[in-house]
């Protein structure tokens, strides 16, 4: 295992970012410690196998970086900010930079997989970040990366949880929180019937389905709403579930060419679904499908459960370089052998396939003159196939688009109307699938923009027909497999609710007899949506027969824990308690008084109850605003003392106002006598030389809380800075902070840069002195802003002469001296001198 050092983007000997490949199981943490990589530089991207899995990694890096600075780029959704830094994309979609300072490849051993194998192992061999690059993948891949990558580093990663076999189980016997896998839609189709008989529903997911088909699905059953998942071989990649066992319904699929077993690789991949994290999991097969009943031979057993598998011996590879002098040089290049023994050529692809029925047939060939025309020609043929209607149909398409491009550009009329054909979401399963496959091919063509005119509104047309489909699908999906009713349990008690064992999970669920009846939040009961009328009375019966205990227990826990400091938590709902809101804040008297409302549904307590958690809650908010808001507080009283006088009272609520920080330029200071003045050091207010600030009003806590007051009386104030300090060109700085240039500084760290150079002033007699720049770059300012700062609180700049004619060696550093603040008189005409030069020079340049 590499040491932390290793992680700081050192270089190999001949000058080239360094090379790792981090290889093992699933649930090891690869692509997080990727993500991780690619935040810590400057740049960077990494490439996916999946869109879904590209859209998911970009949401999260938006989250620490930006929407401004991150970029999606896939062949159907491209979101490409002009600055963007960091790319998230579909290795098909991944640009070769070499100004990006890291490179990421995800599920790398796909390079030997036969239909997209040739893209990966392009990226695997030529893809370089400029300071690091990092291949992640299985352990199998490891004998091709040290024949391939010599250079590579190669780190093996354990799994986090232990994943075991435990044989076959009927689909009724299956537990909650388990994923089925089949490999047909129609296999898949009946497993989800026979659970929604049996347990109430699944969620569904398979490769056809669109991305935010997919996402509903997996949302469903990560919310709780459905205990059991069915899906395909697409749930091995890119889904991270909160599933506990796997179960195989079959142990065969049809590759697009023959019916064979799945590899254990293949098997290891599906089954490490389960037990994400820290949370061990199982895997095993469905019993009671007659003659496909299916059970895993014991080296497979042993393989899966110990992570070991037969290395690969050889990688897909095509020519990536190809010539466009003509489509027969073109087909010959990408039919070309393979350069090195590790490396075969793959089955033929759907584009390389698409370009040889083309190439044969004249009409289409002789209109396709010339490089420019031929390489055009080759990025229509890369089309994808996504309604899967195979190479000699997908061909006429391809052709008829070539067409259309013949005239230069798709018009917008025409796209349009293309799109629009396609917006119904009317219709079954089958017929939704059919049309957002057919989406999903305008939506690549809408993204090009030497393809379409308007590109830009063309591609959020497709994007928001593909929408609307998928919405369709997920609901016609859950219309036919989910049914959420558990009336049979329920008539088990005939009328009389006392009847029915009523428990409460961990999870909050209400349950009977292992079926849930409803949902507890907090304190709220919330029935099953989906039960008739009938049912609905006799769920509430049991629910208000059998929940004031559960209730009762629940009030004893929330009382613990609002004695401790992190027992209950202020987010921006208000204060919460096991991830439920318990109260919410509303505006009170003043900024620092807020009121509390108590969530309604705590009136389900018996009174006495409720009072006492009442009482808990506002203790604990009370002792949350002491520990972070006295300094304030203490200052927003005096404010409304008489005895403060008018001046003093209202300097005091402007500071509290700012949250600490009012700038002194305007603030009535000047205004103030001595024994005001005094009084506001009393009260812990700093007079600095640009601002009047309370020191422990700047602690992250109490910045965080004042915020959070702030809004609920409408102040808009910046929120903590990410980094020190902020750039905030064209924005006001975060609360707390000066701006200084085109940067913020906090209030106490800028006041000190400034004690520091009066100190050094007043220590040579008030003479100018040179100000060294290293202390403010330490705290993360530049050499611009530490000048611009000096500049605010009154110091001005000495240029050194020029040098004499003749003369040689570098120029004295520039000297400051200082004087109070005042307007600004014309400037004098520019004095020429000589180009400075020397230790001083970027400094002297920054400050003329």
């Amino acid at each position: 295992m590499a040491s932390k050092q290793s992680w700081l983007g050192d270089r190999t000997a001949d000058g080239r970012g360094a090379v790792r490949a981090v290889l093992g199981p699933t649930n090891t943490g690869k692509t997080h410690l990727a993500i991780e990589r690619l935040c810590a530089h400057s740049s960077g991207a990494i490439g996916f196998p999946l869109r879904l899995l590209a859209r998911e990694v970009y949401d999260r890096v938006v989250a620490i970086k930006g929407a401004d600075r991150v970029a999606l780029i896939t062949g159907e959704e491209r979101i490409e900010p002009k600055n963007a830094r960091w790319l998230l994309c579909t290795a098909e979609a991944m640009p070769h930079r070499p100004d990006l300072a890291f490179v990421g490849i995800d599920e790398a051993q796909l390079s030997a997989d036969p239909e997209r194998g040739h893209v990966f192992t392009d990226r695997l061999l030529h893809t370089r970040g400029r300071e690091e690059t990092m291949i992640l993948g299985s352990a199998t891949l490891e004998p091709m990366i040290r024949a391939l990558v010599p250079e590579a580093e190669v780190i093996s990663r354990p799994r986090f949880s232990t994943l075991s076999h435990v044989g076959a189980k009927k689909l009724s016997r299956i537990p909650p929180r388990s994923a089925i896998v089949a490999f047909s839609a129609e296999q898949v189709y009946a497993m989800a019937e026979m659970l929604r008989r049996f347990r109430g529903g699944a969620a569904v997911v398979m490769g056809a389905l669109s991305p935010q088909t997919r996402n509903a699905q997996v949302a469903m059953y990560q919310a709780g709403e459905v205990d059991y998942l069915v899906a395909t071989d697409a749930i091995g990649m890119g889904l991270n579930l909160d599933v506990h066992h796997v179960a195989f319904a079959g142990l065969t699929k049809y590759d697009g060419h023959r019916q064979r077993r799945l590899t254990t690789a293949e098997m290891a991949q599906i089954a490490g679904r389960a037990g994400r994290h820290q949370r061990d999991g199982t895997f095993g097969t469905l019993a009671g499908l007659g003659a496909h009943s299916a059970e895993f031979a014991d080296d497979e057993v042993y393989a899966i459960e110990e992570h070991r598998f037969a290395p690969l011996t050889r990688l897909f590879w095509r020519e990536a370089d190809v010539r466009f002098a003509s489509l027969d040089t073109l087909i010959a290049d990408l039919t070309s052998p393979p350069p090195r023994p590790q490396l075969a050529s793959p089955p033929e692809a759907i584009d390389l396939s698409v370009l040889r029925l083309l190439a044969g047939d004249g009409d289409v060939a002789g209109t396709v003159r010339g490089e420019t025309a031929v390489r055009r020609f080759w990025q229509v043929c890369c089309l994808p196939d996504f309604r899967q209607q195979g190479a000699e149909t997908h061909a006429r398409f391809v052709a008829r688009l070539w067409q259309d491009l013949a005239r230069g550009y798709l018009g917008a009329d025409y796209v349009a109307q293309a799109i629009a054909q396609l917006d119904n979401p009317a219709g079954d399963i089958h017929t939704l699938q059919g049309r957002i496959a057919a989406i999903r091919s305008w939506a690549y063509i809408a993204q090009r923009p030497d393809w379409v005119i308007a590109r830009e509104e063309m591609a959020a047309r497709a994007r928001g027909v593909e929408t609307r489909l998928s919405d369709a699908l997920h609901a016609r999906l859950t219309e036919r497999f989910v049914n959420r009713r558990t009336t049979v349990l329920m008539r088990k008690a005939g009328n009389d609710a006392g009847l029915l064992p009523v428990r409460l999970s961990d999870a909050g669920a209400v349950i009977v007899d292992d079926e849930p009846i409803g949902h507890l939040t907090g304190f709220r009961f919330v029935v099953d949506p989906l039960a008739r009328a009938s049912d609905r009375k006799l769920l509430l019966a049991a629910a208000e027969r059998h929940l004031p205990g559960l209730l009762a227990r629940r009030a004893g826990a929330l009382i613990a824990a609002a004695a401790g400091p992190d027992g209950l938590a202020l987010d921006e709902a208000g204060i919460a308690w096991d991830h439920t809101v318990v109260a919410r804040l509303e505006p009170g008297r003043t900024l620092l008084e807020p009121r509390l409302r108590i969530d309604p549904a705590l009136d389900r307590l018996a009174p006495a109850l409720r009072d006492s958690v009442r009482d808990a809650i506002a203790g604990w908010f009370a002792a949350r605003l002491d520990r972070a808001l006295t300094p304030l507080r203490r200052l927003a009283s005096a404010g409304e003392a008489p005895e403060s006088g008018p001046d003093l009272r209202a300097l005091l609520l402007r500071i509290v106002d700012g949250g600490g920080v009012l700038s002194r330029e305007g603030s009535g200071l000047d205004r103030l006598d001595t024994r005001q003045r005094e009084a506001l050091r009393r009260l812990g207010v700093r007079i600095g030389g640009l601002d009047l600030f309370v020191p422990a009003a700047l602690r992250p806590d109490a910045v965080r809380l004042w915020l959070r007051l702030a809004v609920l009386r409408g102040i808009a104030a910046g929120a903590p800075p990410a980094t020190m300090p902020p750039t905030v060109a064209g924005r006001d700085p975060p609360v707390g902070y000066r701006r200084v240039g085109r940067e913020a500084l906090r209030v106490d760290l800028a006041d000190k840069l400034l004690q520091e150079a009066h100190r050094r002033r007043l220590g040579i007699g008030g003479r100018r002195v040179f100000l060294d720049p290293s202390r403010a770059r330490s705290m993360g300012l530049s050499t611009a802003g530490y000048a611009a700062l000096l500049r605010a609180g009154g110091f001005r700049v000495a240029m050194p002469r020029a040098l004499p004619e003749g003369a040689m060696g570098p120029l004295a550093p520039p000297l400051w001296d200082w004087r109070p603040p005042r307007p600004a008189a014309p400037a004098p005409p520019e004095q020429t001198a000589r180009a400075a030069s020397g230790a001083f020079a970027a400094l002297a340049g920054l400050l003329r």
